[in-house]
């Protein structure tokens, strides 16, 4: 079941500038593939699977990008909530949160992800569990992380969290 959306975000005022921020939410469009590509590829995200269908963009008021995220479907029925990216003089402003909600409720759970180990405090706010066994992960989470443990292969553990989120 969806939940109903929201009303587009409007940051506080910011200390440093003085002024309001604004942004909104919005399904991206086929003219914002190159955008989308641009930004995921600049900030060394995984770039397979990048489809303008999947993501929502996050847009000043200019009509600007600010910020991304998409859930990701995968063969093995498992979606993935994937591609969060802030640009830089916009992080702290709550975009990426505003982007992550969205997207979890536009979606049903289960919605997996993948983060290096020390980010997983931060989907942990959201709901995210961490998830050890190997087995208990769809086919596609379980063929990443072995991928991962094999080519980086150290003493305390992978440096890959797998992680999913299963509704409120």
């Amino acid at each position: 079941m969806k939940r109903p959306r929201r009303k587009p975000h409007v940051d506080p005022i910011s200390p440093m500038s003085g002024t309001e921020r604004h942004f909104e939410l919005r399904s991206a469009r086929a003219s914002d593939q190159l955008t989308i590509w641009r930004l995921v590829l600049g900030a060394g995200l995984n770039p397979l699977h990048l489809h303008w269908q999947n993501f929502i963009l996050a847009v000043s008021s200019r009509g600007e990008l600010l910020g991304c995220g998409q859930i990701k479907p995968h063969k093995d029925g498992s979606r993935e909530l994937a591609s969060i990216y802030v640009v830089p003089e916009q992080r702290g402003n709550g975009l990426a949160q505003a982007i992550i909600e969205r997207l979890l409720s536009d979606h049903p759970a289960p919605i997996w992800l993948t983060c290096r180990r020390e980010l997983t405090g931060f989907y942990d706010r959201f709901g995210f569990d961490e998830i050890q066994a190997v087995d208990e992960m769809p086919v596609y989470f379980r063929r990443v992380r072995k991928l991962v443990d094999f080519f980086t292969r150290t003493s305390d553990g992978s440096p890959l969290a797998v992680m999913c989120w299963r509704g409120e």
